[in-house]
């Protein structure tokens, strides 16, 4: 009874944690789905896949209908032997979205009882994370890797704490089971960030155990994470290995060329700078995280009827609904960035409690989560504080492999809860003489913040990045409709300051009538959770609501096809489309196999080939406007076999008749020394009778320079699948064939009438090889061995995980005192 007393209020926790999940995301108990953008682009870009899976049953690993060709492994790929991803599944066992919003309160909620704080507190920090707004609006927008990844970084941070308080076995298989769980949600880049804060909280750790001189407790520590960091990454093997192999050929890996696509010389980092920061946080706009809309909220926000921008468009004539319509889509927003759905708020009253922590809280670890906190911030900032963005993109490890630096901001989103709830155990604890102390201190600091921000009100412009368009764009009324966005902007201004000083205000006042007794510890913690929680709620509800909710099919069929991709579908042909308003997008490859796709890791050969060429060059291509026919021939949309152009949903397509088709035969090889003498080499090339080869890398593959082209000789393409392509071909001469298909140096064997032979890369993107003269069968086969090698490593781990388990539930099992001898159970009734 002793033990389910002590469990009861955990399991409490839990199951509240399950009902205030559905409570938010209600309606997928009617079935229906949260429309999320980046997923319905997702969809379209692993429709191969899926399909694929579906009918046979069986794991392409590679697919055709994105960037002309691309492995799988980040697509949701699924690999053999990857256990750790079913202990996922059973985690998140409620429906999505509603799962990884589980998953932040009950991952946060572990930290916080590691961290000692009771469980009622912990219960409604664990909602304050979990409702912080940048985690819901990830949700609305499809960020699922990303919000599935910060849900077991707390779990993490909790293992690594337990852990260096010397409870290894616990802290242990935590940690080994957290961070494997945090691999295989896939966001490289929240894990990356992740490693910021654990580098802070080990140094502490390190530092702290060193001035104790206890080596034996830091030697079984570094012991303990090497084995959990070891098996972890096993547990993922495969995702791990075919991610590292392909990445080099992705945008994430350094660039061949030695410019850009302006020209340029090319910079060092896998990417460059401006695209790193292109999302940089604003240093003023920082408020934003205690204050929701001081910078005009999110791109499309809902500023309600009593408003100056409703009253704007109903004097010029609107009608009420109209009107309201209007005010429901207005674009606020005057921040740094381009684009944001929503500000990053925290809570005023997590960040009072916060500050209350540093005041109050005597535990040093506080200042972990303060600089955790800190770095991220000025992190976050990217080419607004440039010295620091500059400084890790040139010098810190992998920094330079990921954009929009904002987003590192989730280390301070899940700081702060935690310093806030430090602060609030604290506050409890501490003697009722200094209660009052530290709490008009705190409240001094923040309302005083909040008080500068209305006096400096003037400072600010109120002008976003986009008004000059609004102003055009409105024609005669553009300026009246700045001035009156402007002027919206500085009622939101004011409006959420006094907001977050009442917020904050009643926050303190409640612990000062705890402090008097007026409030029992219990009752102040109960109202102060749902101030706190009600606050963050009402925010959240203005991005994600049940209007945001689906029937099911919308989210499994996002696209419908438009005329012209009725007409190409009558086509039975192999060939690609281009849809140069929506190259980065998943939309045609949900019908077609297309030269574009929506990943962020696409090929980074095949984007440079429109970056720095189609794109910048395309309004040199020529159509007939009356036959919808390209006049002349595009070279690098010919070796592509783009035979399609989508230019418009009611618009036919344009037919491209100078597209190569699968395979052909060539005639001669142009020998270059460098990847930028190959790529210019496209400019102008005849690609059906010569092929470009890099001879410094393929030197040896090119057994001449010149062949005899028959005009009677073929190659074709007899079946396909996304893993296995068969050609036959029929030459008199010895020939160079050129097939339309992505080359990948992994993965892919190639064989003629069954037996191994070798291919290379020809047109800076295609796959070459030669061919025997008479009539053969060639077939490409993709056969990735690392996946094999990975899966078998992940099988290894896994026995090596459950031994670990069972060894730690031996080990942590209760044994009688010395000298006793557990007694036998009594049998006989």
């Amino acid at each position: 009874m002793k033990n389910i007393n002590r469990i009861l209020p955990q399991l409490l926790a839990i199951g509240g944690f399950i009902v205030v999940a559905l409570i938010y995301f209600y309606p997928v108990l009617q079935g229906k789905q949260l429309f999320q953008s980046d997923i319905a682009q997702y969809t379209g870009m692993a429709k191969e896949m899926n399909d694929f899976r579906k009918d046979t049953g069986e794991e392409p690993y590679w697919t055709n209908n994105a960037f002309g060709g691309m492995p799988t492994y980040q697509m949701g790929a699924k690999y053999p032997h990857n256990y750790i991803k079913q202990l996922d599944s059973v985690i998140r066992f409620l429906p999505r979205p509603a799962d990884y919003l589980f998953l932040y309160f009950l991952g946060f909620f572990v930290l916080l009882r590691v961290l000692k704080i009771d469980t009622l507190k912990a219960f409604f920090g664990a909602l304050a994370f979990g409702f912080s707004t940048y985690m819901i609006v990830i949700l609305g927008a499809g960020h699922n890797a990303k919000a599935h990844a910060i849900g077991y970084m707390p779990l993490i941070v909790a293992g690594i704490i337990l852990v260096f308080r010397k409870r290894y076995v616990v802290g242990g298989l935590l940690t080994l089971v957290a961070t494997a769980l945090e691999i295989q949600a896939n966001h490289f880049q929240m894990t990356y960030y992740l490693l910021f804060l654990l580098l802070i909280l080990g140094i502490y750790y390190v530092v702290k155990i060193a001035k104790q001189k206890d080596y034996k407790h830091l030697g079984t520590s570094v012991g303990v994470f090497a084995v959990a960091g070891l098996v972890a990454l096993g547990l993922n093997a495969g995702s791990l290995m075919a991610t590292a192999e392909y990445t080099p050929f992705s945008n994430r890996g350094k660039s061949e060329l030695s410019f850009n696509q302006d020209g340029k010389q090319s910079s060092d980092a896998s990417m460059e700078y401006s695209y790193i920061t292109e999302y940089s946080y604003g240093v003023a706009e920082s408020f934003d995280l205690i204050s929701p809309r001081l910078f005009g909220g999110g791109n499309r926000e809902n500023v309600g009827e009593d408003s100056h921008m409703y009253n704007f468009i109903s004097e010029l004539g609107a009608s009420p609904s109209e009107a309201a319509e209007f005010a429901a889509n207005v674009p606020t927003y005057w921040g740094d960035q381009p684009i944001v759905e929503a500000p990053a708020y925290i809570g005023a009253i997590v960040f009072f409690l916060a500050v209350f922590a540093l005041f109050a809280d005597t535990r040093k670890l506080k200042y972990v989560f303060l600089g955790g906190a800190v770095l991220s911030l000025m992190l976050s900032w990217g080419k607004n504080f440039d010295p620091l963005t500059s400084f890790f993109i040139n010098y810190v490890p992998l920094y330079d492999k990921f954009r929009a630096v904002s987003s590192i901001q989730v280390i301070l989103e899940l700081c702060m809860p935690a310093l806030a709830f430090m602060g609030l155990q604290t506050f409890f604890k501490t003697e009722k003489d200094k209660q009052f102390k530290y709490l008009w201190q705190s409240a001094a600091v923040v309302l005083g913040i909040f008080v500068a921000l209305m006096v400096l009100k003037g400072s600010f412009s109120f002008t976003g990045l986009r008004d000059e368009e609004y102003r055009k764009g409105y024609g005669e009324m553009g300026n009246s409709f700045v001035d009156a966005l402007r002027q919206q902007r500085m009622d939101m201004y004011m409006a959420d300051l006094w907001r977050s000083i009442l917020l904050v205000a009643a926050a303190a006042g409640v612990l000062f009538a705890a402090s008097r007794q007026k409030l029992s510890e219990m009752a102040a913690v109960i109202v102060l959770g749902v101030l706190l929680v009600g606050d963050l709620y009402f925010v959240d509800r203005n991005y994600v609501n049940a209007e945001d909710f689906v029937g099911a099919i919308k989210m499994e069929k996002p696209f419908d096809a438009t005329v012209a991709d009725e007409i190409v579908r009558r086509d039975e042909g192999h060939f690609r489309v281009y849809e140069p308003q929506g190259r980065l997008q998943g939309r045609a490859s949900y019908f077609h196999q297309s030269v574009g796709g929506y990943s962020a890791v696409r090929p980074r050969r095949m984007d440079q080939l429109f970056t720095h060429n189609i794109e910048k060059n395309f309004d040199k291509i020529d159509i007939d406007p009356q036959t919808g026919l390209l006049k002349k021939p595009v070279p690098v949309l010919d070796l592509l076999n783009v035979k399609y152009m989508l230019l418009g949903e009611e618009q036919p397509p344009v037919t491209n008749p100078f597209a190569n088709g699968p395979a052909w035969f060539v005639s001669s090889v142009k020998p270059v020394n460098t990847p930028d003498e190959e790529f210019k080499a496209l400019d102008n090339l005849n690609s059906r009778d010569v092929a470009v080869v890099n001879k410094e890398k393929f030197g040896k593959d090119i057994a001449k320079t010149s062949f005899v082209k028959d005009s009677a000789a073929t190659i074709k393409l007899e079946s396909y699948e996304p893993n296995h392509l068969v050609y036959n071909t029929n030459n008199t001469n010895d020939g160079l064939a050129v097939f339309s298909e992505m080359y990948y140096p992994y993965g892919w064997n190639t064989y003629i009438d069954g037996k191994p032979a070798t291919h290379f890369q020809a047109d800076y993107v295609l796959r070459a090889m030669n061919v025997p003269a008479g009539k053969h069968k060639i077939e490409f086969k993709f056969e990735p061995q690392v996946v094999k090698t990975g899966g078998t490593i992940s099988l290894i781990s896994f026995v090596v995980l459950l031994g670990l388990i069972g060894a730690g539930v031996w080990y942590e099992a209760p044994r009688p005192p010395k000298g006793e001898k557990a007694q036998a159970p009594n049998l006989k009734g």
